[in-house]
């Protein structure tokens, strides 16, 4: 039996994943909060480099986890933090983040989380303008937050043979990029599936729209520098139905209580394994389902049966059709569509 181990601080007992098997090649990453690697390994290199010291404030946007989780790297290390917080963001999180000591700006509702996405923006480069001593950490377009990961890559590399692939939503691109370069790194044979709603402009999605997509912390409105495309083998596009079914069924079929990005990646993962069963297919679980409560877990009477859906195979983004698509992307190179409102350059490079 291993020996308990006494962490100095809460970070290092959360940050540690848990490796669940779902089928004879699919394995579950569980993590109760996937971005404390991110907000770890970045805050270290930026105290390590001396771009940042202690006690000075450090703000970003967020929709939910990484907020969170820059709270807690920011408590370890004493920096201030302040978060521009997404509509998303419920009573619960934000209680968290007050008691942490995080001064929180919060958009107002709004149904529309491309504009919810694009006034958080705005708010951060307001306040960097007007607080130059701020450091934004801009989570979506700085590299640092890829560091983090590797520590990951060398868990899983350690407890899973090879060949390997990665099926996880993509976000900001920083999770599922940082593991599998860190992994190909390693020389482990690693492919890299990537999970999109509709409606995100990150694989080219954006003329569809979803009403019930919850695109925080699976897609963008916005391009995100962190994504680098040419490290992606293929791409899923998932509606919100199709997440939501398989959301629930890993409740149901593996006691598995975990947010909506978790289901869309397991649903992806249980596509590919069947196609390719020689490989382990590791699905990335970023957090907890208690955020998804009442827009998920409440509604399982309405869930599909994840054993009826199967996507559409499209060869090129101008075919993609809801509600399941699927695609080669062969690690090419893309350019996202930058909105009007997004063509202005940031303040901080």
């Amino acid at each position: 039996m291993t020996e308990p181990v006494v962490h100095e601080h809460v970070t290092d007992a959360v940050k540690t994943p848990d490796l669940v098997r779902l089928a004879p090649n699919v394995v579950l990453l569980r993590f109760e909060t996937l971005k404390i690697h991110a907000a770890l390994g970045a805050v270290r290199a930026l105290l390590g480099a001396g771009v940042v010291r202690p006690g000075q404030t450090v703000v970003d946007s967020s929709s939910g986890i990484y907020a969170v989780a820059l709270a807690m790297a920011c408590h370890r290390y004493g920096l201030r933090c302040h978060i521009v917080a997404s509509t998303t963001v419920d009573v619960t999180m934000r209680a968290q983040l007050e008691i942490l000591g995080v001064t929180v700006d919060q958009m107002p509702p709004s149904d529309d989380l491309r504009l919810d996405q694009r006034r958080r923006v705005l708010r951060v480069r307001e306040l960097v303008e007007r607080h130059p001593d701020m450091h934004w950490m801009r989570q979506y377009h700085d590299p640092v937050h890829y560091l983090g990961y590797a520590e990951v890559a060398g868990l899983v590399a350690g407890a899973l043979p090879g060949p390997l692939t990665v099926v996880g939503s993509v976000g900001t691109g920083s999770s599922t990029g940082g593991l599998t370069r860190s992994l190909r790194e390693r020389g482990v044979d690693t492919r890299l599936v990537g999970v999109q709603p509709f409606g995100s402009v990150t694989f080219g999605s954006e003329r569809f729209t979803d009403p019930d997509a919850i695109i925080a912390g699976i897609g963008s409105a916005i391009p995100f520098d962190n994504v680098r495309h040419a490290l992606y083998d293929r791409v899923h596009w998932l509606d919100f139905q199709h997440a939501m079914a398989a959301t629930v069924a890993l409740l149901r079929d593996h006691a598995v209580f975990a947010g909506l990005s978790t289901g869309a990646a397991h649903l992806a993962a249980g596509w590919e394994a069947g196609r390719e069963p020689g490989r382990t297919h590791v699905v990335i679980g970023a957090d907890t389902g208690h955020r998804y409560t009442a827009r998920v877990f409440a509604r399982h009477r309405e869930a599909l049966d994840p054993a009826d859906l199967a996507p559409r195979e499209v060869d090129a983004v101008a075919d993609l059709c809801p509600p399941w698509s699927t695609m080669d992307w062969q690690r090419r190179a893309y350019e996202p569509l930058v909105p009007a409102q997004e063509r202005r350059k940031d303040p901080v490079s």
